[in-house]
């Protein structure tokens, strides 16, 4: 009695089997030729991810704006943002105002000189002017003075319309009248002075008041700079 429920047992198993091998089959799914399809992978999930080059050109071109121009307004130091040297017909020198800090005494003391970049690009200025006092209409009469400089130069770019400035201290007249010289010398006055602009030529300049009055032919001139000296 045991080994025929044994037997039942087992060829119930074996009916189980076949039905489930029967049902796998059905499931599964062919390819054309009857054959069970491969699985489908995309390229994507093979293919080893690429790596992201660095230094791309929208890097390289959002540096680059960043590093943009002057906006219309002068700057100092740095290349002026590839700006080359003023020229002389780039440049308009102003008449000289009487500084308000100035030696004491009756002659000009100190002036305040303005240089404008009157073209439509940038450009750049640096270093020290030179000072002459003009020959009434003969450049091989000019009286040049010993120009002594006081601090450093940088370079200065400037924007169209944009100004920079330089000092002229002169040893001082003294008295009332002609006037005399501390050191002995005869005062001289001028009714104008050539000013020598670095890399851009020569300007002849008046007073906006008067004329220019100094003893010893010398001058002490400052550097070329944005800002207004006083």
């Amino acid at each position: 009695m045991q080994y025929t429920a044994g037997v039942w047992r087992t060829a119930a198993a074996l009916a189980a089997a076949v039905a489930v091998t029967a049902l796998t089959a059905g499931c599964t799914p062919a390819g054309d030729d009857g054959a069970p399809a491969k699985p489908s992978t995309s390229p994507a999930a093979t293919e080893p991810a690429k790596p992201t080059p660095t230094g791309s050109s929208s890097s390289a071109g959002s540096s680059s704006s960043a590093g943009g121009g002057t906006g219309g307004t002068g700057s100092t130091g740095g290349t002026g943002g590839g700006a080359k040297p003023c020229k002389t017909d780039q440049i308009k020198a102003s008449d000289a105002h009487q500084a308000d800090v100035r030696p004491p005494g009756t002659g000009t003391g100190a002036a305040i000189v303005s240089v404008t970049n009157t073209s439509t690009g940038p450009c750049t200025l640096h270093g020290f002017p030179t000072v002459a006092g003009a020959g009434n209409g003969s450049p091989g009469k000019n009286l040049p003075l010993a120009v002594t400089q006081s601090g450093s130069a940088s370079t200065v770019t400037l924007a169209p319309g944009a100004r920079a400035w330089t000092k002229l201290t002169f040893v001082n007249v003294q008295g009332e009248a002609d006037g005399y010289c501390e050191s002995g010398a005869t005062p001289a006055s001028f009714p104008t002075l050539v000013l020598g602009v670095p890399g851009a030529g020569s300007h002849q300049i008046s007073m906006d008041d008067g004329v220019f009055a100094e003893c010893d032919n010398k001058a002490t001139v400052t550097a070329f700079s944005l800002t207004k000296p006083s």
